[in-house]
């Protein structure tokens, strides 16, 4: 498909899906703004719940030929029929004129930066911000990130209000109109959706964002605290219901679509991607949801719609449960151009009782090489092949013998979080590589996991297959043969038979190229590096006017949220 085809589509919004399937850091070197980040070596673990319809157009590209093919065919294994190759590549986009985009979320950060231009949300550099702090008039911060970055690193005095609770929650925090908020996030563009929410909500209060978030604070020279935990109560009936209907003042002039008891939009007879998300804290989620929903806190989805709806042109239902929540994302997902209808009130299911339960492997009764597919995988995704697979009891034994190494080719950032005892991380695409069994030794058996073994169960079967020999058979001949089989449950189910996890950095048999890691993203990043990344959002808004495929429309507080900012423009 080319370049100037897959930009019509965008601009006409119909349904595509553009991936790109090289690994993330080279993902965040540059691509283009609505590709989203689709690693080959994770495709059958992400398709299913990303691609919820077979057949949408996908268009797919990578490092170069091969690899786009051997995604376009894995995805078409998969029951993707309309794959497409983008023409000439990620070169072939940029010689049709097309502009790449860096970093990660880069739809929403660039849409950020178009709202503090248009809104003309108000911005205070951190030396204000702490100056308001040391003063007399009230004053109170409030963190829209998630909750583990907040406790990671935070601005003194911040209280955790999660982008979506803002307009809900920030009512009992500050009843006295005379108190300031200020919003914050990392760089800027939590803080500056967050801070326009509460505006676009009426709230009578001085509302600014800090200007760059704890990026901007550090680089000021200011401390920041460590391992807080404050969090915003919960509110009253009456609150949730002002909250509430001021946020529909705002998606019905968005053109958020309610719908109602029952009620199913014409879309959702299959001949259309429809993604349904409750925006809801994860705790609420976890305590019983709407079956059909997945988990997608409303901050966040704004935030990460590349992520969350790689299909450009869906439609996007929402949940919640009042307070305006679904109404308020629904906004900002509206005049990102998207179609979105929030769903009734309804009742929520029970908790999902934990299913495919791995008694014999806990136990480590497993014997050697036990065929079939894995149990416990996410609804939606193809059964895993049918390999050998081995109990966390078995792998104990081999790796006290010497008779095994462990491989984990989930993402390095869960490697290094908790592995397997003694086990060593690779690149799914490197395991064909003999240098890498030669480095591990040439052992008897090669054991393969992943966080819930159904990666390891593909990339077992991939082995045999690039072998002729069929999975789990021999990868070479003679005395020094490996049998590969996966680790039955992955790491959870080792874990959940009662064995440690190793944490930390472990053998790392292939650079670490699968984890970006953001410039605003925990401690220790080079102020040089930080200042790079907020110059970057600062020409964000000018990118977007060259690309000309964003859609993106910012309703402001002129003539009672009315008026739009003009497609396209760059400002």
């Amino acid at each position: 498909m080319t370049p100037a085809t897959i930009r019509s589509a965008l601009r006409a919004r119909t349904e595509i899906a553009l991936l790109d399937v090289r690994q993330e850091s080279r993902y965040a070197g540059g691509h283009p703004l609505f590709a989203a980040s689709f690693p080959l070596g994770h495709l059958e673990a992400q398709a299913a719940e990303r691609l919820p319809r077979r057949t949408v157009p996908v268009v797919v590209y990578g490092d170069g030929p091969d690899d786009a093919a051997a995604a376009a065919r894995r995805l078409r294994e998969l029951g993707y029929p309309d794959v497409s190759l983008l023409a000439g590549g990620l070169a072939g986009w940029t010689a049709d004129g097309g502009e790449l985009f860096e970093d990660v979320n880069a739809p929403s950060k660039a849409f950020g930066e178009l709202v503090a231009a248009a809104a003309g949300t108000p911005l205070l550099p951190a030396g204000e911000v702490a100056a308001l702090l040391r003063g007399t008039p009230p004053v109170i911060v409030v963190d829209a990130r998630r909750f583990d970055e907040y406790a990671t690193m935070s601005i003194p005095t911040a209280i955790s209000v999660p982008g979506a609770e803002l307009a809900l929650r920030v009512r009992g925090l500050a009843p006295d109109p005379a108190t300031t908020i200020v919003v914050n996030c990392a760089g800027r563009t939590r803080s500056i959706i967050g801070a326009q929410s509460l505006i676009n909500a009426g709230l009578p209060n001085r509302v600014v964002a800090l200007r760059n978030g704890t990026i901007g604070w550090t680089l000021a020279g200011l401390d920041l605290d460590h391992g807080q935990a404050r969090r915003a109560p919960d509110v009253s009936g009456e609150t949730a219901a002002q909250a509430e209907a001021a946020a529909w003042t705002v998606a019905d002039l968005a053109g958020v679509r309610r719908l109602g008891e029952g009620e199913s939009p014409a879309a959702d007879d299959g001949k259309r991607t429809v993604y349904r998300f409750d925006v809801r804290t994860p705790q609420e989620y976890e305590n019983g949801h709407r079956p059909g929903f997945r988990s997608a806190p409303g901050g966040q989805l704004v935030q990460e719609t590349d992520w969350y709806a790689p299909v450009r042109g869906a439609l996007i239902i929402l949940a919640g449960d009042g307070g305006g929540r679904a109404a308020l994302t629904g906004s900002w997902l509206a005049q990102m151009g998207w179609e979105v209808a929030v769903a009734a009130a309804g009742p929520a299911a029970p908790p999902e009782a934990v299913s495919g339960a791995l008694p014999e492997a806990a136990s480590g009764a497993l014997p050697e090489a036990v065929s079939g597919a894995l149990p416990g995988v996410a609804p939606g995704r193809p059964p895993a092949p049918d390999v050998p697979l081995a109990g966390p009891g078995s792998v104990a034994d081999w790796l006290r013998a010497g008779q095994a190494a462990v491989v984990d080719i989930d993402t390095s950032r869960r490697f290094l979080a908790g592995h397997v005892p003694g086990a060593a991380w690779a690149l799914r695409c490197d395991l064909p590589r003999p240098e890498l069994l030669d480095r591990i030794g040439r052992p008897e058996r090669l054991v393969l996991t992943s966080s819930d073994g159904y990666l390891a169960a593909w990339a077992a079967a991939d082995l045999g297959a690039a072998a002729d020999l069929g999975a789990g058979a021999d990868l070479s001949a003679g005395a020094g043969r490996t049998r590969v089989l996966a680790l039955a449950g992955g790491t959870q189910g080792w874990a959940s038979s009662g064995r440690a996890l190793a944490s930390g950095r472990g053998e790392l048999l292939s650079p670490a190229l699968d984890v970006y890691r953001r410039p605003y993203e925990g401690t220790g990043v080079d102020p040089a590096v930080m200042q790079a990344y907020l110059d970057w959002e600062y020409g964000l808004v000018a990118q977007l006017g060259r690309d000309g495929t964003h859609g993106f429309r910012v309703l402001t507080r002129e003539r009672g949220l009315t008026t739009w900012w003009p497609t396209g423009s760059a400002g």
